[in-house]
């Protein structure tokens, strides 16, 4: 990324400013804003997020905040209440207070002499979501918004369930909050109450996984926030941005799809990162962009800005199986309105170990499927934070416990975009049982790279409002859609459909094993091919290189550690998959502050037990300067019988060495079907 020193606008910078609710708390912002708006009021630009502006953010915080005001905008990073310098306790993501809060904060900026009374919101991930939620709530003066890495849909597409199952991640995103909620405010911003503020958090923000388990299906819980519920709600422009490596690049489609307001979408092979410092590369000059989209927006520039497609995508080139990439092969291609009319959606039949062509007769056959619980050890996580190696490795190393189903090689050059779509008939002996399936690229040496997957808790097969226990031996007929995807498929690769009835880690297993009957004759996959070379492909104009403001200065204390390790005991039938994210000791430099964190991750089981499963989280966070000195350590275990969920946790605050706070949990909640 190029560094930006010389801007069209010098800015000032006011690192800490309260801004007050209407219930007395203060919220704790951070503004960068020309120097000329003293004069010559501006739009304002808020990004409103629980990740502590004056430090885990403030170098990522510093290259684009800037970068924009430079252009003419004032932008307000604002800490949520109960978290960074905020006064307050947070209790969970998306409440309605959060909402109102946001709304207020926006009122507020607009009231500021350099403000024009104009805005804008962003941010990536609960930003995202966040921005998302306020533009359906049509507050004055928000104009447009540009929502990154994030959802509309909080139950059927989020980090805690998808298809009705119950992702690890929900454990994992649970297990993180559960620490930075832990942290206290700097005594060098909010004083002496430090302390005072510290305690009501360690006291009072919860353990929110077990909030999310007691809600296992769609209800009212998930209903509040899902911009799905109304997307008539939403009536200002969105520019939605996700990537491919990235768990959230479905709601990109789904906004395109629905909204009916000026919008475009922007997905590339980036993981969980803003584009212009985007891994998998390519990386783009995404601020030049989305300073475009305020200016057209925010400021009635007519620049041009819509007369890109609707749907920029990096359709993406075959590539050998790696748990991580430092680039991803492939070309921008676009689509001026989504669903495309271009994208042929052709059914291909099933049989023994075969995708057929389109319209093919097949016998019909029943064959059964009954997974180990190792399926799914090598599945990568369900949203790739950009801790590599966190992505998918080589399928072959899961296909021995699937059904298996290959098409025949590809003579010529095959580009998939949207979501593929399994439809199975099938049956299953027990009432509780899930189905996973998977997409692979399988090169012409055998080796499989996954592009895709879905998973689906049959007990949901009619809508996830009220699932209903299987009855064993009845033939029904399911859909399973995977997660959308841009894909080629060059000559002589094949597609490869795999079918598992477990995928853990990945998902929480039932509650026994089961086997599955999948039915052929019946059963199909649907493939959305998109056409190589056709006339009337919209053009896409190339992206600058990226660019940012340099980056807030923090020298290394102590290096961290990353680590991935899937092992198995062959004499007590042990399996561990251990994931290690250790971002070492940073000091950042202009506030003389030392910040550590680090996670340890553990699911293991034993043989083929489903009450064996666990998942064991445990963070450890540190604060220091001169002599003060704060930590804390939280600990995670879930662990599940063939009817509850069994939580353990523990919470322990420490300054210097003297342990100031200690807490326990252990709840059992009842499995709903799941």
């Amino acid at each position: 990324m190029r560094s930006v020193t010389a801007l069209p606008n010098a800015i000032r910078e006011d690192e800490h400013v309260w801004i007050p609710m209407s219930d007395g708390v203060r919220l704790a912002a951070r503004i960068w804003r020309p120097v000329s708006s003293d004069d010559e009021p501006v739009p304002v630009v808020l990004e409103f997020i629980p990740y502590r502006k004056r430090d885990l953010t403030a170098q990522r915080d510093s290259v684009h905040h800037p970068y924009m005001a430079g252009h003419g905008y004032a932008c307000v990073r604002v800490d949520l209440r109960g978290t960074g310098d905020s006064e307050g306790v947070l209790t969970d993501e998306y409440l309605e207070r959060e909402l109102r809060d946001a709304e207020e904060i926006l009122a507020w900026l607009a009231a500021q002499p350099w403000s024009t009374g104009r805005s804008g919101m962003m941010g990536i991930s609960w930003g995202g979501f966040n921005a998302l939620q306020v533009a359906a709530r049509r507050p004055p003066g928000l104009d447009a918004i540009v929502p990154l890495c994030f959802s509309d849909d909080r139950y059927a597409d989020d980090v805690h369930y998808m298809g009705g199952c119950l992702l690890s991640d929900n454990l994992s995103w649970a297990s993180t909050m559960f620490a930075y909620t832990s942290c206290p405010p700097d005594p060098a911003v909010v004083g002496e109450r430090w302390r005072e503020m510290w305690h009501e958090r360690l006291e009072g923000s919860g353990l929110w996984l077990a909030e999310w388990l007691r809600h296992q299906r769609r209800d009212e819980y998930w209903r509040h926030a899902s911009v799905c519920e109304d997307y008539a709600a939403v009536e200002c422009p969105v520019l939605a941005v996700s990537g491919w490596a990235d768990g959230y690049s479905n709601a990109v489609f789904r906004v395109l799809e629905h909204l009916d307001v000026p919008r475009q979408g922007l997905v590339g092979p980036w993981s969980h990162k803003y584009p212009h410092i985007g891994e998998p590369g390519p990386a783009i000059g995404f601020l030049q962009e989305v300073v475009r989209w305020w200016d057209r927006w925010l400021k009635d520039v007519d620049n041009g800005v819509m007369d890109e497609p609707m749907l920029r995508i990096w359709m993406q080139d075959s590539v050998p199986p790696s748990t991580s990439y430092a680039e991803r092969p492939g070309r921008w291609v676009g689509e001026t309105s989504w669903p495309s009319p271009r994208v042929d959606v052709r059914a291909r039949p099933l049989e023994r170990n075969r995708i057929a062509q389109a319209g093919e007769d097949v016998g019909k056959e029943e064959l059964t499927i009954e997974s180990p619980l190792s399926v799914g050890q090598f599945a990568g996580k369900w949203c790739s934070y950009n801790a590599p190696p966190d992505l998918p490795y080589d399928q072959r190393e899961e296909d021995g416990g699937s059904l298996v189903f290959d098409s025949e090689p590809f003579a010529e050059r095959c580009e998939l975009l949207g979501s593929p779509v399994v439809r199975l008939e099938l049956a299953a002996d027990r009432p509780q049982a899930m189905v996973a399936v998977r997409l692979s690229d399988v090169a012409p040496d055998g080796r499989a790279t996954r592009v895709s997957y879905g998973l689906l808790n049959l007990t949901h097969r009619d809508g996830h409002d009220s699932p209903e226990p299987l009855r064993p031996g009845e033939r029904y007929e399911i859909a399973v859609p995977m997660n959308a995807m841009a894909q080629a498929f060059p000559p002589g690769h094949r597609v490869r459909l795999s079918i598992s009835t477990s995928y853990w880690p990945l998902a929480w297993p039932p509650p026994r094993p089961a086997r599955l009957s999948i039915f052929t004759g019946a059963s199909a996959l649907e493939l959305p091919v998109r056409p190589v070379g056709a006339p009337g492909e919209p053009d896409v104009a190339g992206f600058a290189e990226p660019e940012g403001t340099p980056p807030l200065a923090t020298s290394r204390i102590r290096p961290g550690e990353e680590a991935w390790r899937v092992s198995r005991d062959l004499v007590g039938y042990e399996s561990k998959l251990e994931v290690v994210k250790d971002l070492g000791v940073v000091r950042f430099d202009d506030i003389d502050l030392e910040v550590s964190r680090r996670a340890d991750e553990t699911y293991g089981w034993t043989g083929d037990d489903f009450t064996s499963v666990f998942g064991d989280v445990e963070w450890n966070m540190g604060f220091a300067r001169g002599d003060w000195a704060v930590a804390t350590v939280t600990r995670t275990k879930l662990t599940s019988t063939e009817t509850d969920f069994h939580v353990h946790a523990r919470l322990d605050a420490f300054e210097g060495d003297h342990r100031v706070a200690s807490r326990n949990w252990t709840i059992a909640i009842p499995r709903d079907q799941l």
